[in-house]
């Protein structure tokens, strides 16, 4: 489905390979909706990336989808610093906590506490939420999920709001090969900030944030480029394929506590 959703929205957006042409308004509302779905409003169109969304029904909530396209780094480089907490760190003045709680080192799954800064007057907010990374050789594409998770050894703290809802998902197709510059990317997103604020005033804090995070994002890419900064290489650091993973089991998974709180393979799992 990552694949066909790629397609779709480098046909929409006239971002691909570099082009930057606009599409009619209706298309591009109607063309990113899968069939019974609602359709995407366009919110942003920049030169490197174009922002929809659409309420989340039965909410007061939206969900989030850019496309966008960079021909100066590297898909690899991207896909690494989106993963290297430590780097993130250095590069999101936004970042209060970002930690690697538990991984699991045969699925490659991680769980992890971020805390961040939220625009004033608002608390900060913080997050545990599960990821999952996958290459997908076949298909020449690169995938991120992450989606709110409950685990014991991160209590909520009276300094910060939990956000309990939280899902996320980026979709990386390189314009020639993983190490060539050159690629698109679709990213797909939506929580719940706790915010008494209307949606409206939400909105207007996603859109006018995006655009800061994306370049902050490509500024750090491109530092990684340069090897001005070292960033791990996740890549070459794969866990098990699926198959070989799906083949154990019934064996309990090896994991890698980062803490001393007990919490099982199963939590780690993103279903």
């Amino acid at each position: 489905r990552s694949a066909e959703e790629m397609k779709h929205m480098e046909s929409v957006s006239g971002l691909s390979q570099g082009e930057c042409q606009r599409p009619d308004p209706k298309p591009e509302r109607e063309a990113v909706a899968a069939p019974g779905e609602q359709p995407w409003e366009m919110i942003m169109d920049k030169k490197h990336f174009k922002l929809w969304r659409r309420p989340i029904e039965g909410t007061h909530l939206y969900q989030y989808r850019v496309f966008g396209s960079y021909t100066d780094v590297t898909p690899r480089q991207f896909f690494n610093v989106q993963l290297d907490t430590e780097y993130r760190k250095k590069w999101d003045s936004l970042v209060i906590k970002l930690d690697v709680i538990e991984r699991d080192l045969v699925t490659g799954s991680e769980v992890i506490h971020w805390v961040t800064h939220f625009p004033y007057p608002m608390y900060s907010r913080d997050y545990v939420y599960v990821r999952r990374y996958s290459v997908d050789k076949e298909n020449n594409l690169m995938v991120l999920v992450s989606r709110a998770v409950e685990h014991p050894s991160v209590p909520e703290d009276p300094e910060y709001v939990r956000v309990r809802t939280y899902e996320s998902q980026m979709v990386i197709r390189p314009h020639k090969t993983f190490d060539e510059n050159g690629f698109d990317y679709l990213l797909t997103y939506s929580d719940n900030p706790q915010t008494v604020f209307p949606r409206y005033c939400v909105s207007w804090m996603v859109s006018s944030g995006m655009p800061e995070f994306l370049e902050k994002l490509h500024a750090a890419a491109l530092k990684a480029k340069k090897l001005e900064v070292e960033v791990r290489d996740y890549m070459a650091a794969r866990p098990l394929e699926s198959g070989a993973a799906e083949g154990k089991a019934g064996v309990a998974a090896a994991t890698e506590p980062a803490s001393d709180a007990p919490c099982g393979p199963a939590r780690l799992e993103y279903a």
